[in-house]
C-alpha cells in the first residue's frame, strides 16, 4: 500500500490526463534547455462517461484510450496518470526530520486511522517528504495523499487493456503545479523565487494550484467549468447542447452574446477565482499571489485576462510552455500551440519521468 525504495531514474512515461470531455495525452524528452515533446494526442470522451473524474462508463473511456493508444509509439510502455475529485483526500502533516523513510511509512500507517476520514479497507495511501517545517526546525513537512483504490484501479485496469503499465498516479492539482517549471520563461526573471497560481479551467472543474518557489503549497477544486457557459448559451438561445458547443468554439454566437452570456460567466468565473485566492491568502498570511496562468480548455474565453489583470491586480496570462522551456518540432508546434494550455496536466504527469520516484 506504501512506497518503500526510491528508485533515482524514472522510466519514460506518457502523461495521460483523463477528462470529463476528453483524453489528453503527451510524451516528452529531456533536452539541455528543457524538454521535448515527441509525440501528443486528443481524443474526445461520451458525454457522462467520466463524471467528477470517476470512470462511470468503462467501455466508452476505453474507446477512447484505444485511439488514444494508436497515436502513440508502439514501442511506449509506460504511462503516469491522475487522480481528483471527491475520491482523494491531500495532507500536510508534520514529522521528525530524523525519521527515515521506512520509519515514516510505520507511523503513518500506525495513525492513518485518526489521518483519513475513509476506511483503510477502501483506500490507498502513499506521502511525499517536503520541506523542513518553518516554525520548528526539529520537524519536516509530509505530503499525505489517499485516494480510494476504486478510482485508482479503474485508471490502471483501463490503461493496462491498452497495453500500457501505470507507472505512477499522481493527484491532479500536483501534477497542475509541476508543469509551472514549463513556464517560467513566460513570466518575469524573478518568478522563480515568486507565487504563482495555476488555475485550470476544465469542462466541469476548476482547479487551483499555488507554487511557492517551485513547490505546490495549496491545492483547491471548485465544481465550475466552461460547461455552464456551454448551458448558459443552449438556456438563453434556445439551441441544442451539441449546436450551444459548437457556436462557443466557432465563434458563430448572436452580436450581443458578450452581454447577455459572456460578461455573466466571466463574473461568475472572476468570483470563484476571487474566493479561492482569498482561502489561500487567509490560509498563508499572504496578501495576494504574484502571478496567475490560466490553463485548460476555458482558458481563452474572450476579455478573461484582461479581467483578471484589472479586477484583481495580479499579473494574469494564459499558459503557454512553448514561450518557456517546452520545444517541439515545427510541425507539432503549429499544430498544437493554440491548444497548449489545455495539455498542461498531462505534461506535469509526463514530468515525472525525470523526478525522483518510489517503487
Amino acid at each position: 500500500m506504501l512506497s518503500k525504495l526510491w528508485k533515482r531514474q524514472a522510466p519514460q512515461m506518457v502523461g495521460i490526463d483523463i477528462g470529463s470531455q476528453e483524453i489528453k495525452a503527451i510524451l516528452l524528452s529531456k533536452t539541455a534547455d528543457g524538454y521535448k515533446i515527441q509525440n501528443y494526442t486528443a481524443v474526445p470522451v461520451r458525454k457522462g462517461a467520466v463524471v467528477d473524474h470517476d470512470i462511470r462508463d468503462t467501455e466508452a473511456v476505453l474507446e477512447s484510450l484505444r485511439l488514444v493508444r494508436r497515436g502513440l509509439p508502439k514501442s511506449l510502455k509506460f504511462a503516469a496518470v491522475a487522480v481528483s475529485g471527491s475520491a482523494v483526500m491531500t495532507k500536510v502533516i508534520y514529522m521528525d526530520v530524523s525519521l527515515s523513510e521506512e520509519e515514516m511509512e510505520a507511523q503513518i500507517e500506525i495513525e492513518a486511522d485518526n489521518l483519513i476520514p475513509y476506511s483503510l479497507d477502501e483506500v490507498s495511501i502513499d506521502f511525499e517528504r517536503l520541506s523542513p517545517n518553518i516554525t520548528d526546525p526539529t520537524k519536516v513537512d509530509v505530503l499525505l495523499s489517499a485516494c480510494r483504490t476504486e478510482n485508482i484501479d479503474s485508471r490502471v485496469d483501463s490503461l493496462d487493456a491498452v497495453e500500457l503499465d501505470v507507472k505512477v498516479v499522481d493527484v491532479e492539482a500536483y501534477a497542475l503545479g509541476r508543469s509551472a517549471e514549463l513556464i517560467y520563461g513566460q513570466l518575469p526573471e524573478d518568478a522563480t523565487q515568486k507565487t504563482i497560481a495555476m488555475v485550470d479551467i476544465g469542462a466541469n472543474m476548476t482547479t487551483f494550484s499555488v507554487v511557492e518557489q517551485g513547490e505546490t503549497t495549496f491545492i483547491r477544486e471548485q465544481a465550475f467549468g466552461g460547461e455552464l457557459f456551454t448551458q448558459s448559451i443552449s438556456s438563453f438561445y434556445g439551441m441544442p447542447s451539441d449546436e450551444a458547443e459548437h457556436a462557443k468554439i466557432t465563434g458563430q454566437l448572436p452580436r450581443n452574446y458578450m452581454f447577455e452570456v459572456l460578461s455573466p460567466f466571466q463574473m461568475q468565473l472572476l468570483q470563484q477565482i476571487k474566493r479561492t485566492l482569498q482561502i489561500y491568502c487567509t490560509a498563508s498570511g499572504r496578501e495576494k499571489v504574484d502571478y496567475i496562468v490560466l490553463c485548460g480548455g476555458t482558458a481563452k474565453l474572450e476579455g478573461l485576462v484582461d479581467l483578471l489583470n484589472n479586477e484583481l491586480g495580479t499579473h494574469t496570462i494564459i499558459a503557454d510552455p512553448f514561450q518557456g522551456c517546452l520545444h517541439s518540432s515545427d510541425v507539432i508546434k503549429s499544430q498544437l500551440q493554440p491548444t497548449i494550455s489545455k495539455y498542461m496536466v498531462a505534461c506535469g504527469l509526463a514530468l515525472r519521468s525525470y523526478a525522483q520516484w518510489r517503487i
